[in-house]
């Protein structure tokens, strides 16, 4: 397996892995308070939010990029402010790239916890409410682990989305190997080059292998913590 893919390709894909899972982890306790606030919240600009929210699933991820880069890149508005006084810079590295995947994952992740949360009998939180817990210790003790099933699925399939995203990563941070290059970027260059199909097709079927992995584990994990949940 070692000698199957070249060095370069190795590090696409494990560049691809670092990403994805620097996204998924990042972007987690953001999604579950997003979901939360989409399920249970009565607020004015709600839609707004759930609109916002979904809006890179609508976008082209090429104007999701371009937005990325004027907010994000070192003239932009944050990314200048960032670089200047903490000295975080995101266009053109692999931070960049696991920024854009959060994004265009966000949606799947809170799609499946909010879902998970909209299942959750809000007689139970009541119920806890009128013996005098808070709204954080409801949440903590009631809601969180009857919706762990649908938070480990959103996180997974969150990771598996950021392992495919291609437009808005590379308009953001390019396609600079060894440093931007993931793993779609690298099957573009492959495709770009004369005589590079099988380079590419070796490297889309580790695509496929990891996205149906992801997918299965999602799976596997959602319905063995369900049981756990259900059985204490």
């Amino acid at each position: 397996m070692t000698d199957w893919l070249s060095p370069e390709e190795w590090r696409a894909v494990a560049l691809s892995l670092r990403v994805s899972a620097t996204a998924t982890l990042f972007s987690l306790p953001l999604g579950v308070f997003v979901a939360l606030a989409l399920a249970r919240g009565r607020f004015p600009g709600r839609q707004l939010l759930n609109g916002l929210v979904h809006l890179p699933l609508i976008l082209p991820p090429v104007v999701t990029g371009y937005l990325l880069l004027l907010t994000f890149g070192r003239r932009g508005a944050l990314g200048q402010f960032l670089d200047q006084w903490f000295g975080i810079v995101f266009a053109f590295r692999w931070t960049g790239a696991a920024l854009a995947a959060g994004i265009m994952a966000f949606p799947l992740m809170v799609r499946a916890i909010r879902l998970a949360i909209e299942a959750v009998d809000p007689k139970l939180e009541q119920a806890a409410a009128t013996l005098g817990a808070g709204r954080l210790w409801v949440f903590l003790t009631v809601t969180l682990p009857l919706i762990l099933p649908g938070i480990v699925a959103g996180a997974i399939l969150a990771f598996a989305k950021a392992m495919g995203e291609f437009g808005a990563t590379i308009t953001f941070v390019s396609n600079i190997p060894g440093q931007t290059q993931t793993l779609p970027s690298a099957i573009y260059s492959f495709l770009q080059i004369p005589g590079g199909e099988n380079d590419a097709a070796r490297l889309v079927v580790v695509a496929i292998v990891i996205a149906m992995a992801a997918l299965l584990l999602s799976e596997w994990v959602s319905r063995r913590v369900a049981r756990m949940v259900a059985g204490q």
